[in-house]
């Protein structure tokens, strides 16, 4: 009799442990019955019938997926590596087990496709200054592809992109050479207004006046040097009394 009510207990247990669920905020159950989709329940207590239906967890957080290093061959036949990473979710947990075989690694596959050829459909140029537009038209494509699996693309990011060293060096090259232009081409302008500047001084210190002004400011620069003896010239118009002067007194 104890082995019989023992028996009866264990079978019950069994019964609710395979007959009673319970899923989190973030999940759903795919319920079949019989091998026919009856529809997904949850959050929360799932009670299912024992041997007749069968469920298959959906987690409908969103996925990060990371796609490897894809060698792609640009537009202009350059050899490069390039690595992204996906965000997507799960909306319609139903098309997502019953559309696709496991959804996780055909839309891994499906961003390693799709990053090869829209990458190999731009220059290298494109590739290192517009990854905002190339991400968009990676991320259109792959959500419209997943679509029909019931998975949303919300966001796809070029992580990395891997040139060659022949082309790291010829970049490189590329860059001093445009910094050396800038370099002179500001060098050249700097000359051209200093140029400037001098023909409106040469302008201005055309007045005699202006002149004379200078030059008595040049006679109390000099003054200041501490040197021994100092030669600078007269103005013909402060001598030429002194020298007529001069003759007078010798006649």
């Amino acid at each position: 009799m104890f082995n019989m009510s023992f028996f009866i207990v264990v079978l019950v247990f069994m019964f609710l442990a395979s007959a009673i669920k319970i899923l989190n905020e973030y999940e759903r159950g795919v319920i079949f019955r019989l091998g026919r989709l009856i529809g997904s329940k949850g959050p929360g207590l799932i009670i299912l019938i024992p041997l007749v239906d069968k469920m298959q967890k959906v987690s409908l957080r969103l996925v990060v997926l990371d796609v490897p290093p894809q060698d792609v061959i640009t537009r202009d036949n350059v050899s490069v590596k390039v690595n992204a990473v996906v965000y997507f979710r799960v909306i319609d947990p139903n098309k997502a087990i019953i559309e696709v075989d496991n959804y996780l690694y055909a839309t891994s596959q499906l961003s390693q496709t799709t990053l090869r050829s829209i990458c190999g459909e731009a220059a290298l140029d494109e590739l290192l200054s517009e990854r905002e537009k190339l991400n968009l038209k990676i991320q259109e494509i792959l959500d419209r592809h997943t679509d029909p699996w019931g998975i949303k693309v919300t966001n796809v990011e070029l992580k990395q992109i891997d040139l060659p060293d022949e082309m790291k060096r010829a970049m490189a090259k590329q860059a001093e050479a445009e910094r050396e232009r800038r370099a002179k081409v500001i060098h050249a302008e700097g000359e051209a207004q200093a140029a400037a500047k001098l023909a409106e001084a040469a302008e201005v210190m055309s007045n005699p006046v202006a002149l004379q002004l200078r030059y008595l400011q040049t006679l109390t620069e000099v003054a200041t040097e501490n040197s021994s003896t100092t030669i600078f010239p007269l103005p013909m118009e402060l001598i030429r009394p002194f020298m007529k002067l001069a003759d007078k007194m010798g006649a």
